[in-house]
């Protein structure tokens, strides 16, 4: 199965290729030409993923995330979100790497079957990395809005998580 999956990269590689010399394509030209934007596009959205990178990993060593989850662990208790997963909830929208470990960490520490392992693999696929996204997404744009849609998908995120969790308990 292995070796099947292999040869995919390669078979549509070359699929391609034979399609653009059947259809008298000159290869290496729109080859250059495509990656030609491609400069341009890395040079754009590196300040904003630098940005979120550096800020996420100040969050982390800073002791901020400590503080909030101390204040918000009795919150997420009360409205049914174990306060176990709350570093997940929090690392979620800020590192992709960082929330696997923080799942692997849960799925460790309090087994793969229980509700707090539900719970966490809810909130783990509930969203994306909401600042890394919005950072490539909004780097090309003129008028910029980030503001707006990192609120709508981190509220998001959060009521997917509460209900998720809601799910898990009553299943």
């Amino acid at each position: 199965m292995n070796k099947i999956f292999a040869c995919v990269i390669p078979c549509i590689f070359l699929f391609t290729f034979l399609f653009a010399l059947f259809k008298k394509v000159k290869i290496y030209d729109s080859f250059t030409e495509g990656t030609k934007g491609a400069i341009p596009l890395i040079v754009s959205v590196f300040p904003y993923i630098a940005t979120v990178m550096i800020l996420s990993e100040l969050f982390l060593i800073s002791g901020l995330e400590e503080t909030f989850l101390n204040v918000l662990a009795p919150v997420f208790d009360k409205i049914g979100v174990p306060k176990e997963i709350a570093p997940l909830v929090f690392i979620k929208p800020l590192s992709g790497n960082g929330s696997l470990a923080v799942l692997s960490d849960i799925l460790t520490t309090y087994g793969a079957d229980g509700y707090i392992a539900r719970c966490a693999c809810i909130a783990y696929g509930s969203s994306e990395t909401a600042f890394y996204i919005g950072a490539v997404y909004f780097a090309n744009l003129k008028r910029k809005n980030l503001t707006t849609a990192l609120v709508v998908s981190l509220v998001s995120f959060f009521c997917a998580v509460v209900f998720g969790c809601f799910l898990a308990k009553i299943m």
